[in-house]
Formats: structure tokens, C-alpha cells, sequence
């Protein structure tokens, strides 16, 4: 495709035209949602020596010794319910004749909580590489991932599959309503009766979850009973995002956009009300996959989402897109601007917020991508 741009003086630059994510609708087989759940990319090499704690809050380096501890206290033998579903004969006979490990003394898990940005998913995934067990037998993913992956293995299969592991870590824990509520609730019942150790993220303390959403007094029972299993660290601080950097660059114009889609290798080039349509054609646990070879995401007509089924699909994709290090390059409005008042101020500002600040740590990102 020609895409002809003036740049002293007129001329045509024959491009590869970006993609559209609009016209992608991918289908993705259940065993990927399992072999996907690990670290995202952004965390990889992630570990608690990278972690660098703020010298005004202990809280933070408290955290990491915490978590170091815990992980080193999962090594050896699987937990009381023995290795699980899925496992060699061979590693039957050896658990056999094994000694029988302790049962646990405390709560068989750990919640982060704290506000945004302050490295929660950090040492999340910095748990995850420490734990001393094989890849197959750890799992990580969000509190949505882990809904997606039951809708799409049903309640029995992923006890089992999940039951074999030796640790589950759970990002971004949201209880959005009282059917995701139970249903994790007993799913992280009967992993923890299975063995499994737990840990998760938050902004909300687990006694403190669903509050400003439901007042429901069998929910508020569920929240109960699902705080009894964990032991609460608090992360204190600010936004590490924006420690020190430059505020997010102001919109660009479509032409700035619609140039830099066609001059980078792999961009995506779509409207943002046709996206966010999109995405209503789209399941949530499909989204990262839509981003498959994707290298940036250009975005114009950015502007306010118009209510708050189109602002939690579009959570999920800020999501997906700050897992991958997608660097994002938009027109229209500011990204602070996308979610009105009243969404702010309601039960899923916690959601907005996030989506705002990773949102515009990829609009940072992109700045490279329009010639100065």
C-alpha cells in the first residue's frame, strides 16, 4: 500500500500497511491459557535483587525479605495433598517412600497489598522465578486469567490441573461480583486442601475487598472466608511510574499517528471507537493474543468511554498491552481523560486508575516513534 506523506516537499513512501486489530478475532485452545500462565513478558528477568525498596518505605523491603522467606519455604516435597493430578509414577514412588512434609503452621499464602505502581507485580513474579520447582509446577496469571481458565475448563479440570502445582500467584485480585467471588473462593479452597501455596496482589486489603460493590451478606461472608487465607504485606509508596519522569506526552494529530503506523514495522494503525467496539466481539482471555506481533499500537480519535462495560473490556486490554511492553501511540484525548467522573469516583476506580497509569507509561514509551 502507498501512504504519501509531505516532508519537504511531497512525496510517496511505498510501506507495508499496519495491521488492524479491528479485523483480528483469534481463537485460543485451552491448553495455551495454561502454558500462558507465567510471568508476563515485562517480568521476566524480574527478581528481589532488581527490586529496589525506597529508603522511606520500609514497608517495601520488608516485603522482600517476607517473600524471600516464603519462597524458600516451598521448596522440597509438594504440600499435604501430595503432588497432584498429572504427575509421573515415578514421582508417585518417590513421594511414597519420602518423609511426609510438615503441615503448614500459618496461612498458606501471602497478599500484596498497596497502591499503584509500587512493585507489587514485581515481587509477584520475583516469587514466582524464586520458588524452587519446575516451571510446570507454578502458575501465574490475573484474577481475570484464572476466571477465563475455568470458563473455559470447567470448575473440576482446573482443580486438577492447578492442584499438582506448588504455587499459585494471582495478579491484580478483583472481586468484580458475588459469582466470581464464590467461584474463586472455592477454587482457592480446594488448591490450598490440594497443597497449593497462594499469593496474590491487590490495592484493597482481602477483609476490605468488595467493599463500595455489594453489600450482599453471603458476599461479605465469601470475603471473609477468602482473607483467612493469606497473611497481608503491606507495600507502601507512590507510583513508581512516575517517579522522577516527565509527564505523558500530549496527544499527537491522526497524521502524526497514521505516519509513524506506516513507518514501524509491526504497528497496528485503528480508530478508537471501532476498537473499543471491537473488543465487545472479542472474549477478555483472547486479548492477549490479539497483541500477537504486534510491536506498537496506534491509536486515533481517542476520547471519553462511554459506559463502564466498554471501560473494564478496555481494562483488560491496557492490561494485556502494559504485560507486553507495547508502547502506545494515540490521538484525541489524553489518556487521563478516558474514564469520567463518575467512574472514578464508583466501586471500579481502582480498575480506571490502573489502566491510566499504564496507559500512560506506554504513551511514554512512544514518544520515540513520531520523528522531533
Amino acid at each position: 500500500m502507498s501512504y504519501s506523506t509531505a516532508a519537504s516537499g511531497q512525496r510517496s513512501v511505498t510501506e507495508a500497511a499496519p495491521v488492524a486489530l479491528c479485523a483480528r478475532e483469534p481463537r485460543v485452545p485451552a491448553d495455551r491459557l495454561v502454558a500462558d500462565m507465567v510471568p508476563p513478558p515485562r517480568f521476566d528477568s524480574v527478581r528481589f535483587d532488581t527490586y529496589v525498596p525506597d529508603p522511606g518505605q520500609p514497608s517495601q523491603s520488608q516485603a522482600v525479605a517476607a517473600l524471600s522467606a516464603f519462597a524458600a519455604g516451598l521448596g522440597g516435597a509438594h504440600g499435604p495433598g501430595g503432588s497432584g493430578p498429572g504427575r509421573g509414577s515415578g514421582s508417585g514412588l518417590r513421594r511414597w517412600f519420602a518423609k511426609k512434609p510438615a503441615a503448614p503452621t500459618g496461612p498458606r499464602g501471602v497478599y500484596l497489598d498497596g497502591g499503584y505502581g509500587v512493585g507489587k507485580t514485581h515481587l509477584l513474579a520475583s516469587l514466582w522465578h524464586a520458588t524452587p520447582a519446575p516451571a510446570e509446577e507454578k502458575a501465574f496469571g490475573t484474577f481475570v486469567e484464572l476466571t477465563n481458565l475455568v470458563g473455559a475448563l470447567g470448575f473440576q479440570q482446573t482443580v486438577q490441573t492447578l492442584g499438582g502445582h506448588r504455587l499459585l500467584c494471582i495478579d491484580e485480585f478483583e472481586l468484580d461480583d458475588p459469582g466470581d467471588t464464590v467461584l474463586i473462593s472455592s477454587l482457592l479452597r480446594r488448591l490450598v486442601e490440594a497443597g497449593v501455596a497462594l499469593a496474590a496482589t491487590s490495592n484493597t486489603l482481602p477483609g476490605k475487598l468488595g467493599e463500595g460493590r455489594f453489600a450482599a451478606a453471603d458476599f461479605l461472608r465469601e470475603i471473609q472466608g477468602l482473607a483467612a487465607r493469606f497473611r497481608p504485606l503491606r507495600i507502601d509508596g507512590e507510583d513508581y511510574r512516575h517517579r522522577g519522569l516527565p509527564e505523558a506526552p500530549a496527544p499527537y494529530t491522526d497524521e502524526q499517528v497514521t505516519g509513524a503506523a506506516y513507518a514501524t514495522e509491526g504497528a497496528s494503525l485503528d480508530d478508537f471507537p471501532g476498537l473499543l467496539d471491537h473488543l465487545a466481539r472479542v472474549h477478555p482471555s483472547r486479548y492477549g493474543a490479539l497483541m500477537d506481533g504486534v510491536r506498537a499500537v496506534c491509536l486515533t480519535d481517542v476520547g471519553p468511554v462511554p459506559d463502564q462495560s466498554t471501560a473494564l473490556r478496555l481494562v483488560v486490554l491496557a492490561d494485556r498491552l502494559y504485560d507486553r511492553e507495547i508502547p502506545v501511540l494515540a490521538s484525541g484525548l489524553p489518556f487521563d481523560r478516558l474514564f469520567g467522573e463518575e467512574m472514578l469516583n464508583g466501586g471500579y476506580r481502582k480498575k480506571y486508575f490502573r489502566a491510566i497509569s499504564r496507559l500512560t507509561a506506554l504513551a511514554r514509551d512512544a514518544k520515540g516513534l513520531v520523528p522531533q
